[in-house]
């Protein structure tokens, strides 16, 4: 009887369930979509109940006339809302992209205190984190502050709503800017700093915690953060490989045995497993750059592959036109959310083809600039094989760019959607099934070295800019 694992993967503007066979191949899958809202300047947020509805959804869907192994989660990392004693929610969801907290982030960065919360938490004193949102609320909405029960993300509310349980994975505790990385524990001196108690806050347990619904007979496997799940997903847990993804925003993510803490607070330090962890960095700017000049710049009703096709006909470099696309601030290696974009060296000759390829570009800078610093070594760099996931690894155009740009060796993960497959190799072995051989490997591209001086020139050109110009 053929048996059948499902992967939950619950995303910033839609929920997608999964269905796999062991092997890893998709029988099934369905997506329910839902909004992001923006009632104020910098606020982005979401509404719990219909996040909650969209899993449900999902779950009656996949299981329509088949009863899982398991269901395991993979969920978007530093969403934080307040609820009440009964579980309902006070506040909306505050998601990763809400910049309300930026002025007290900005000043906390810079005090001894906030350095020493980076030091245990390895997560950068940033907007984006459940931290910082917590001290927003504690400062601009004090009802509902001196009320919450408990401050828990989403995936903690669904869980909660399946479950009864009020329980968090360390990888998904490791983002939010509260849990201590190097003892996996919620850190008592930011919860001070809240004026919040532990018991405000889920237990943290491991990923492979499983429970039986309260409604239902599915057997439930808590997963993890989509991040770190989309990297076991594509096999890029393996020593000697790194993950690229690009999506709307983009991620470098490094497997390592123990927790990474940058002299410069500039990268993010997730755990996974026992003694698997991840340094990473993510940006703001990824395809979502694109979007942005198709439709508001070039005001074009092209297909992404048109302009594709065009950026092909420019040579590497971009003939000196270089695009520092910091549109929506920037977290890693700046972490400034007052940030803005340029574009530097146009002349006469540059045309529409030259902008479209500057933008690709530019866009592979700023994560190149966050690999530099997670493999500073050069000749490592050079031995490590990059594992790219996300929309971008369906453009063999940008693919081959990544691997001159980065001088370094892309291999495409053909694992459809690494996050699910990664909450359900999770379930894999929380229930004892041997993890198959689950790596499908796709194209690999190999860099040209004619293009390596050109890049090198142009990425230390890029450096400076911001520098120069943030003061201005």
């Amino acid at each position: 009887m053929e048996q059948f694992y499902i992967g939950i993967d619950i995303g910033t503007t839609a929920t997608k369930a999964v269905c796999f066979d062991k092997t890893g191949k998709v029988i099934r899958q369905f997506t329910q979509s839902y909004s992001m809202y923006h009632p104020k300047p910098d606020w982005s947020i979401q509404k719990p109940n219909e996040i909650l509805t969209a899993v449900l959804e999902c779950i009656q869907e996949i299981t329509k006339d088949i009863q899982p192994q398991f269901i395991s989660f993979s969920s978007a990392m530093q969403s934080i809302m307040a609820i009440d004693n009964t579980g309902n929610p006070l506040t909306d969801a505050i998601l990763w992209a809400d910049n309300r907290a930026h002025s007290l982030a900005e000043a906390l960065k810079e005090s001894e205190q906030g350095k020493s919360f980076y030091q245990k938490t390895g997560i950068p004193i940033h907007t984006f984190s459940p931290m910082t949102k917590i001290a927003w609320l504690k400062e601009h909405d004090a009802i509902n502050f001196s009320k919450a029960f408990k401050f828990i993300s989403i995936k903690e509310y669904i869980w909660h709503h399946l479950t009864g349980e009020y329980v968090i994975d360390s990888s998904m505790a490791s983002g939010t800017g509260l849990m201590n990385i190097h003892k996996l524990q919620w850190e008592s001196n930011i919860l001070d700093y809240l004026k919040i108690e532990e018991s405000q806050l889920s237990t943290i347990i491991s990923s492979t915690h499983q429970s039986k619904g309260l409604s239902d007979s599915f057997n439930y496997i808590l997963g993890g953060g989509d991040g770190v799940l989309a990297n076991l997903g594509t096999g890029a847990m393996e020593t000697g490989r790194m993950a690229l993804s690009i999506g709307t925003s983009g991620a470098v993510r490094l497997p390592i045995d123990k927790p990474f803490i940058d002299s410069q607070m500039r990268t993010q330090c997730y755990h996974l497993m026992d003694n698997q962890y991840l340094k990473l960095g993510a940006v703001n700017n990824g395809a979502i750059v694109l979007q942005w000049l198709k439709e508001s710049i070039l005001k074009t009703d092209e297909s992404f592959e048109e302009l594709f096709e065009q950026a092909k006909t420019i040579p590497a470099g971009s003939e000196g036109l270089l695009f520092v696309p910091y549109l929506l601030g920037e977290r890693a290696p700046i972490w400034d959310a007052s940030a803005q974009g340029t574009l530097l060296g146009i002349l006469i000759i540059h045309t529409k083809a030259h902008l479209i390829r500057a933008t690709l570009e530019g866009i592979l800078f700023g994560l190149l600039s966050i690999t530099e610093i997670l493999l500073p070594d050069s000749e490592k760099r050079h031995e490590t094989t990059i594992m790219a996931s996300g929309g971008f690894g369906k453009s063999e155009l940008w693919l081959q760019m990544v691997a001159d740009i980065f001088q370094m060796k892309v291999i495409v993960a053909e694992t459809i959607e690494a996050s699910a497959w990664g909450a359900v190799l999770i379930g894999f072995k929380a229930t004892g099934i041997t993890i198959p051989n689950h790596t499908r490997i796709g194209k690999t591209f190999l860099p040209n070295k004619e293009y390596k001086e050109i890049y090198e020139q142009n990425f230390e050109k890029f450096k400076r800019v911001y520098p120069l110009l943030k003061d201005i």
